[in-house]
């Protein structure tokens, strides 16, 4: 189990856990910008605040020209 970086959550990550080579759970979601860092080595987000993070990105992206 993984702890989330940013509520504590514990959560499952197939990459730290090993998961018989199935990808993470994360990589079903769209890419987005790299998650903030807190002076620290980047650790993961939980589902809920991975994608609470990724809304929040898109709501604040301006509009693409061919939309």
């Amino acid at each position: 189990m993984s702890t989330c970086a940013r509520c504590g959550a514990a959560f499952g990550c197939a990459m730290v856990d090993g998961n018989d080579g199935a990808p993470c759970w994360c990589t079903r979601l769209p890419p987005v910008v790299a998650l903030p860092q807190a002076g620290e080595a980047a650790r993961c987000w939980c589902p809920a605040c991975l994608e609470q993070h990724i809304a929040q990105r898109a709501a604040e992206a301006p509009p693409r020209p061919d939309a």
